[in-house]
């Protein structure tokens, strides 16, 4: 049945996922990112001047700003913020997005439409696959639990580089993929463009590199089967291993050729109009140190030679990024507020964050994984074991075993190492400002969860297999269940495992709780509850006089206290312990002693102060 009607399935799944987060972006405000990214866009596509958020390569604001092109919009080009300095992303953003003439709640939909295709794009590829490793079931299962993870629809209609990255790197990875196992000119060139664009949304894309010369390396030195012809014709190499060694490298290198030609490209079509001072500037201005930094003599070197002029801003974004990295980020995580960050930050947000029966379901796949993997060098039934050193019998035999899983499993060798690599960065990095920069591994998480699965059932008697699928079924139903109850406050989804998503401000905060999106809603509480005054500390991109007015008044923790309504965003909420250690400014501890008087999204908290 699952054959036969796998079309209408995918077509159903993404056709709710689609609906699903049209309604959500609908109702949520702008969040603090899309205040740079959108104007950005914006500005790339109508005056070819990358000037505005440098920081992030320009493939997801290009696709951002393309409808905003369409629409009859006002930028502020004669403000100072245009053209006198450098990067100024926020205050553009502002202006952009609330001036008069601008319908706001238009420009967020239009802009955000395009990452919400993406999004579905990504799905289908995940779809397509999984089925073609491993079946229709595991590629049925595969996108079910990327269509209903609620992180993913908690941030896949956001103007934002965080699914953006995800998707591009599964594309260049279904794509390399590919090439090594079959180099011809168009997997080359596929590779190629998939690698660049990769690169072109992100600037942690650049782990993709070493995993991918890696690959290369395994593939060349652990391939069997023959290489009859090649893009370069018939190899004449008397030893095999240089016959793979000439054709992977000199096809790899036409791959890392045409990946920098498309960054050239994509880079000259957001810089032509832009002035070469305006590339100094950045280059003196925002880089960490400024002058001084060790890229900055190189960089304006290429600034002043037009052909490399597109490398030299892409080059300058990429340096950038090291700076943001090492300066850190505010961060709350159980109780502590800190700049720097905590090496478990990472794993203890994924296991309360993710959903219960999608973490069932890894913990099953882990297990299965590595039962196989073992059971794959044990001896061959009836075979007597033989000893593991000594370089005898045994061992050789091992290492014929490991060449042979090597050959044979290539794709999921590859996306074991990125998932490794890409969780050792993130756990040791600097920056601990959500879960949703893990957002690039989950992909091949539910591609090898849905294959060891799969496998399992396979290989099941046939009355336990029953029960076994019959199991997964109501795994998928819990998960389903619980993305439905959750609707539609997603970007502050939590599992069972702390209570919910009510207590999820509690343990984490910033994107995983509370990145603004809910003062569209705090509008309809102050309407719906007849309040004529309300002290407001909103972190978020949406502008508090847009949706409140009068109404609101602008609060912070040092403010005071008196009696009446407040609303807190919860990462002010616990984020202003840092400013009374730091700075011994109030925080609002007294509001932390209190239970709220109602919870708006999970992210905004109300206080009834008497």
């Amino acid at each position: 049945m699952l054959e036969k009607y796998q079309n209408y399935i995918v077509a159903a799944i993404l056709a709710v996922m689609f609906a699903v987060s049209v309604l959500v972006s609908s109702g949520d405000a702008a969040i603090m990112d899309e205040v740079a990214h959108i104007p950005a866009g914006y500005t790339y596509v109508k005056y070819g001047d990358f000037r505005l958020n440098p920081e992030h390569p320009p493939i997801l604001k290009d696709l951002a700003g393309i409808p905003l092109r369409l629409l009859n919009l006002s930028f502020p080009t004669q403000d100072d913020l245009w053209t006198k300095n450098a990067n100024d992303q926020w205050i553009a953003g502002w202006k952009f997005l609330y001036m008069p003439e601008n319908n706001t709640e238009q420009m967020l939909f239009w802009s955000r439409f395009p990452i919400i295709l993406l999004s579905l794009l990504l799905g289908f590829v995940i779809f397509k696959w999984a089925k073609e490793l491993f079946g229709v079931k595991a590629g049925l299962l595969a996108l079910a639990l990327f269509a209903l993870d609620p992180n993913i629809l908690g941030h896949n209609h956001y103007v934002t580089t965080d699914l953006g990255i995800a998707a591009f790197s599964v594309f260049a990875f279904y794509f390399f993929l590919k090439y090594l196992k079959n180099p011809n000119w168009k997997t080359i060139v596929l590779a190629g463009i998939f690698l660049g664009l990769a690169q072109l949304a992100k600037f942690s894309a650049v782990l993709l590199f070493p995993i991918f010369g890696l690959a290369l390396l395994i593939r060349i030195f652990f391939r069997n089967d023959k290489i009859k012809k090649s893009f370069l014709g018939s190899l004449k190499f008397k030893r095999f291993w240089l016959q793979k060694f000439w054709l992977y490298g000199t096809s790899f290198a036409l791959i890392l050729v045409i990946c920098f030609a498309m960054i050239w490209a994509v880079y000259e079509a957001n810089t032509f109009r832009m002035p070469t001072e305006k590339i100094h500037q950045l280059i003196d201005t925002q880089l960490y140190g400024g002058s001084k930094n060790v890229a900055s003599p190189p960089l304006h070197k290429m600034a002043d030679i037009p052909v490399l002029r597109p490398l030299a801003q892409y080059f300058t974004g990429f340096f950038m990024v090291f700076g943001r990295v090492a300066g850190g980020n505010t961060t709350y995580f159980f109780g502590q507020v800190t700049n720097q960050s905590f090496r478990e930050y990472f794993p203890i947000v994924f296991l309360i964050k993710e959903p219960i029966s999608t973490l069932i379901l890894l913990l099953i796949s882990i297990s299965v994984g590595i039962t196989m993997f073992l059971k794959s060098f044990s001896p061959a039934r009836g075979e007597m074991p033989r000893p593991w050193r000594g370089g005898g019998v045994g061992a050789k035999k091992i290492w014929k075993n490991v060449k042979n899983y090597l050959d044979r499993h290539i794709t999921e060798t590859t996306m074991l190492l990125f998932i490794a690599l890409y969780a050792y960065v993130s756990v040791t990095g600097n920056l601990n400002i959500g879960f949703r920069h893990l957002f690039p591994i989950l992909p091949f998480m539910y591609i090898l969860i849905a294959k060891e699965i799969t496998v399992l059932g396979t290989r099941l008697a046939k009355n336990t297999r029953k029960y076994y699928f019959a199991t997964v079924a109501v795994l998928l139903l819990w998960l389903a269940a619980g993305t439905a109850f959750a609707y539609p406050y997603y970007l502050a989804y939590f599992n069972e495992m702390i209570g919910g998503s009510k207590n999820g401000y509690k343990y984490v905060t910033d994107s995983n709780v509370d990145w603004g999106q809910d003062l569209k809603r705090l509008e309809k509480f102050v309407d719906e509850n007849g309040i004529d005054k309300i002290r407001v500390d909103y972190f978020g991109g949406g502008d508090v006089k847009h949706y409140l007015g009068d109404k609101a008044v602008i609060w912070h923790a040092d403010s005071g206290q008196e009696p009446g309504w407040y609303a807190i965003s919860a990462t002010f909420l616990q984020n202003s312990l840092w400013y009374k250690i730091t700075e011994g400014k109030p925080d609002y501890q007294w509001l932390r002693e209190q239970e709220p008087y109602a919870n708006i999204g999970h992210s905004i908290l109300i206080y009834k102060i008497k």
